[in-house]
């Protein structure tokens, strides 16, 4: 089961889900998802929730905490604040697919700020983003909440030594399409927006292709901002446990970014812990199930590949918490802990912020090799305590499986095997890649990310390591709107290429250069030949017909006696060649000075050497 769940977080969908769906109508009137009991709550965040006379009241308190705010609701609101506090700032950071603005809200003590770019690096920026997936909206509410705080309840001191920077529906064309079936397995909001974009793109799967314009504009804020810690707050489903809310990073075996990914390890993870626990709430650790149906068999957290966002940050130096609060927990328990997990990342930041920023610049020293994928370790890595919710077991007539049933009480913690990842290809970084002008969607995927380059103002020759890509293999089925390819092998070939005026040369000695490593190397699961921005080079043009090949052969063979007796070999070993004569001709004409010397060549150069 472990390898379906990393199948489903490679593919781009949610894990195999408990929950029965729902969403059938009776008589008009919607019938709720069975999900399991829920467990009372009470905590002293609550404190929080405006009064229903305040006049600064949110629309999720006005709702009684049921209901999230609509994104007419959120930007008139933000703006209302903008206008009665000096320390808010709405700015419109983009557009949606269908023409939305991406707002942003800035909260600063700085003077004078009238977007991103404004912000001075005196102090570091808190970045975080709700919505990412709507329907997982308890972040859009907690941020609106604290903003409301910051600006008018007495909490202006969180900007002392901090900048705010919040994104409150990062998925702003799928939160508007809502309704009472978007999530089954999730205990409010009322209303829940829909996971994908207009474009049906999974934005958590897409930093490093970036295909659709709100993650241009994102991306864009980060580099802007370069912000001292990234947060992305979400709801979890999957198995039914204890806590509710739970957050992680990038382990530290798999980290790219080891001083941070310390930091935030034994940091930043006991102070926000003690918040949470102080106010009432339950935080837990970011894990998976390796099976849905029987958690008690384990728990898995792999080496992510980086189209998640709290790897990429780890990946670009950045970093970056994925905060999960659990699906089945109250909405009013779930928004109140975003709530203060984001006010106390405000308060560890701008505490230790002379520590995380010496990390952070460390990290950033691009090291000689680099591990560029990962493969799932047999046995556990270890066993770590939890507390998963009391269940039973039942065999299903409708499934034909044994299926599972919580039944809302808490099971004592116990130590439970976690399972993890093995360093899959590992390689040697180049000093710089060369990516062709021909390829102008590459190289402005490369710009978007804030990568550094050299562009050619005038034609340059250079001898380069070039990749040839071996038996390639295209998925059946596309993933959002990209098809993606693999390869059964690469083949390593010393060329002389030239390469014409707006060409680019991408060293990997900056900041960046491991983030260009995994967009350009084509063995990087998230490189973006395996995401399907090289398709033309597995088209072959060219042709040569029988008449021409078959003397071609003979005379090939004579004076070669080694190509007959490989072409002999060929014959015996593969009957299928054996018995198809186009394959046989073909043989020949890829071996002659007639083939296309470009079929399956990758067009990014490698200058090797550090």
């Amino acid at each position: 089961m472990r390898s379906v769940v990393l199948a489903c977080l490679l593919a781009g969908i949610a894990t195999p889900a408990i929950a029965q769906h729902g969403g059938a109508t009776q008589e008009g009137t919607p019938v709720a998802a069975p999900l399991p009991p829920a467990v009372e709550w009470s905590g002293a965040s609550e404190a929080l929730i405006a009064d229903g006379a305040d006049p600064w009241i949110t629309p999720a308190e006005q709702s009684g905490m049921t209901e999230t705010a609509t994104y007419d609701e959120m930007k008139a609101y933000l703006a209302r604040l903008a206008d009665a506090s000096p320390l808010i700032h709405l700015v419109t950071i983009g557009k949606s697919a269908l023409g939305r603005d991406l707002v942003a809200v800035i909260a600063t003590r700085q003077a004078g700020v009238s977007g991103p770019a404004d912000l001075d690096d005196v102090k570091p920026t808190v970045l975080a983003q709700a919505g990412i997936h709507p329907g997982e909206s308890d972040g859009t509410d907690a941020g609106m909440m604290l903003l409301r705080d910051i600006a008018l309840r007495g909490k202006d001191d969180l900007l002392d030594q901090a900048n705010f920077v919040f994104v409150p529906i990062f998925n702003i064309d799928g939160h508007e399409r809502a309704s009472r079936f978007s999530r089954p397995n999730q205990r409010g909001p009322v209303e829940q927006g829909w996971r994908t974009t207009a474009q049906n793109i999974n934005l958590n799967r897409d930093y490093i292709k970036a295909d659709a314009p709100v993650m241009h504009a994102m991306l864009g804020l980060i580099d802007t901002l370069d912000p001292a810690l990234y947060l992305d707050l979400h709801v979890s489903d999957g198995v039914d446990f204890a806590y509710d809310i739970t957050f992680g990073f990038q382990e530290k075996e798999y980290s790219y970014s080891p001083q941070q990914n310390a930091w935030l390890h034994d940091v930043f993870r006991p102070e926000v812990e003690a918040a949470l626990t102080a106010q009432g709430h339950i935080p837990g650790p970011l894990v998976l199930a390796v099976d849905d149906r029987h958690p008690e068999q384990g728990l898995y957290l792999p080496g992510f590949p980086p189209r998640f966002s709290h790897s990429y940050g780890d990946l670009r130096h950045l970093p970056a918490v994925l905060v999960e609060d659990h699906a089945l927990k109250p909405y009013r328990q779930r928004v109140l802990g975003d709530y203060v997990l984001l006010e106390q990342s405000l308060r560890s930041i701008g505490t230790h912020w002379d520590v995380l920023k010496s990390a952070i610049a460390q990290d950033r020293k691009t090291p000689d090799q680099m591990v560029l994928s990962w493969k799932d370790r047999a046995d556990p890595v270890r066993s770590i305590p939890f507390r998963q919710m009391e269940a039973v077991h039942y065999d299903s007539e409708i499934s034909g499986t044994e299926e599972i049933r919580y039944l809302g009480e808490v099971a004592p913690e116990k130590p439970y095997p976690l399972y993890g990842s093995d360093a899959g290809v590992t390689i040697d970084l180049p000093r710089a890649y060369w990516v062709s002008v021909a390829y102008p969607e590459v190289i402005e995927r490369l710009r978007q990310q804030g990568i550094m380059m050299e562009v050619l103002d005038e034609p340059r020759t250079i001898e380069l390591d070039m990749i040839r890509i071996v038996d390639p293999q295209v998925s059946d089925m596309p993933l959002g709107n990209r098809i993606r390819v693999s390869a059964g092998d690469y083949r390593h070939e010393t060329l002389t290429r030239s390469f014409m005026p707006g060409s680019v040369r991408v060293p990997t000695d900056q900041p960046l250069g491991q983030l260009a490593a995994m967009m350009l190397e084509p063995q990087a699961d998230d490189s973006l030949f395996q995401w399907g921005f090289f398709m033309s080079i597995l088209t072959r043009t060219s042709y040569i017909e029988g008449y021409v090949v078959e003397p071609m052969a003979r005379a090939m063979m004579e004076r070669d006696p080694q190509l007959k007796v490989a072409f002999e070999e060929k014959l015996a070993s593969d009957p299928e060649f054996a018995a198809d004569p186009d394959a046989r001709l073909g043989w020949f004409y890829e071996r002659s000075p007639y083939y296309d010397s470009e079929y399956l060549l990758y067009p990014v150069g490698r200058e090797v050497g550090r």
